[in-house]
């Protein structure tokens, strides 16, 4: 076969360190979610959406054939958060943590995966980001150590 072709759709989950609710602002928040669909469209991972809260963003995507999860991920922080530095002197200390979660969607849970990250106010209404991450590790029977889980 001459042509490499792939369709890996990935949900991709991580916060601000320490959990700092840097995104607060909604206009903030609405320009950095842009940002993070800009870099992965750019990266040719496709941005399906992009959503969160204060906290913690989600983005669903296509991950490109030529980039690794780490890599895409990488990028993305990098990125992201040098160009939020210059967004305002309350925002020169932002920082993501240090992991991340990427979890496997199937062609058929792209609607329901969009919708969820399209509520995430409304989610958070009732859960926390840890509360949230950890459900997506033991849906997805992801094994991990607490102590290194969080920064």
């Amino acid at each position: 076969m001459p042509q490499s072709l792939a369709r890996i759709l990935v949900h991709v989950v991580f916060s601000t360190k320490h959990r700092e609710p840097f995104l607060n602002d909604p206009e903030i928040r609405r320009r950095m979610h842009a940002y993070l669909a800009q870099i992965c469209n750019d990266n040719d991972s496709h941005a399906r959406i992009v959503g969160g809260v204060a906290d913690h963003v989600h983005i669903l995507c296509d991950l490109s054939r030529t980039w690794s999860i780490a890599d895409l991920v990488g990028e993305i922080k990098r990125s992201s958060s040098k160009w939020i530095k210059t967004q305002g002197e309350n925002l020169s200390k932002f920082s993501w943590q240090n992991g991340y979660g990427a979890f496997s969607v199937s062609q058929s849970q792209i609607n329901r995966v969009s919708a969820y990250i399209q509520n995430q106010e409304a989610h958070h209404a009732r859960r926390t980001f840890q509360q949230e991450y950890r459900g997506f590790l033991l849906k997805y029977d992801v094994a991990y150590d607490e102590r290194y889980v969080w920064d």
